[in-house]
């Protein structure tokens, strides 16, 4: 019996929920849209960009024909047949460009989100919200720098779909439980697109998931602290995630391995299969850290991944 074959039929003996992994919807387009250093075929994605900033958008791949990109906001300058330059609003927020492929058939919605300058950051507060006080960089390491700036988090905005499968509420800090607003995060580009190949990956397992459930994604450097995490931790700039396979939304991992038990053997399959991904060509750009967690009173089993760009594995 082949590999998944016996996973299905542990997993129904254990009354898991497993679904046809056909029914997943990635949400992608014929074409890619590329800026900065990502390229993402995807339906709904994000760019974080200070204000005034100038982004150069390029849409790549795809069938031939006129392509035209388009921005109630900013400007945008028509620079060659598939490339476009915009320029952001100088007002932080979140604005919407709409790139149609040919004939209207397929369009990529590019959320941008321009954001709070980190100088405006003061004595570790920004705009009545505790941000705490960056490290300096390690060892001029450009991961480690200080986020040039914030993304503001409203009522209106937190609902936006950064990816496909992902709200920028899961993104938020989670030392700050309450609905006053506004909140401020960062999250890097590259971790929402191994998020989404992540996703797929679960749901090509079998396991019925719309999302993950991010236990833990931006952290403040002030709350980093607090939880006595590590000083250069990856989450302080947006490139780090905690995550479960949590379909119910009911704040608990399923059981993956199909033993009939919720434990570290389910977190270690979910790293083990993230580990297998990363390895093949078309992930390896996702490369980082990779670690997997046993169960407390406080959370479920999980695992941390990141987009430090090197490879890193532990048990914690």
């Amino acid at each position: 019996m082949s590999r998944r074959a016996l996973l299905f039929a542990f997993a129904l003996a254990a009354g898991s929920t497993l679904v046809r992994a056909a029914k997943f919807d990635t949400r992608t387009v014929s074409f890619a849209i590329a800026f900065h250093d990502v390229t993402s075929a995807y339906r709904d994605f994000s760019m974080f960009v200070l204000p005034d900033a100038k982004v150069a958008i390029d849409a790549v791949g795809g069938p031939p024909g006129d392509y035209a990109l388009d921005a109630k906001d900013g400007i945008v300058e028509h620079l060659d047949v598939r490339r476009w330059r915009w320029t952001a609003p100088v007002r932080p927020g979140s604005y919407a460009l709409k790139l149609d492929g040919p004939g209207g058939k397929d369009t990529v919605t590019l959320h941008a989100f321009v954001l709070v300058p980190f100088k405006q950051v003061t004595s570790g507060w920004l705009n009545g919200y505790r941000i705490g006080d960056y490290p300096p960089p390690l060892k001029g390491n450009p991961l480690y720098v200080a986020p040039a700036g914030f993304v503001e988090v409203t009522h209106d905005n937190e609902h936006t779909r950064v990816s496909p499968h992902f709200e920028l509420k899961q993104f938020i800090c989670k030392e700050d439980t309450t609905r006053k607003y506004p909140k401020y995060l960062v999250v890097q580009e590259r971790l929402l697109l191994k998020l989404e190949a992540v996703l797929e990956r679960v749901n090509a397992l079998g396991f019925a998931a719309d999302t993950l459930n991010v236990m833990s994604a931006y952290r403040t450097p002030y709350y980093n602290h607090a939880i006595g995490d590590v000083r250069y931790s990856m989450h302080q700039f947006g490139g780090a995630a905690d995550i479960f396979v949590d379909p119910g939304n009911k704040g608990r991992m399923i059981d993956l391995n199909g033993d009939g038990v919720v434990d570290l053997g389910d977190s270690k399959f979910l790293y083990d299969e993230i580990d297998r991904m990363l390895a093949t060509p078309p992930y390896q750009k996702f490369q980082g850290g990779l670690g997997f967690y046993r169960a407390t009173s406080a959370h479920p089993p999980f695992v941390h991944l990141d987009v430090r760009g090197t490879k890193a594995r532990w048990q914690g």
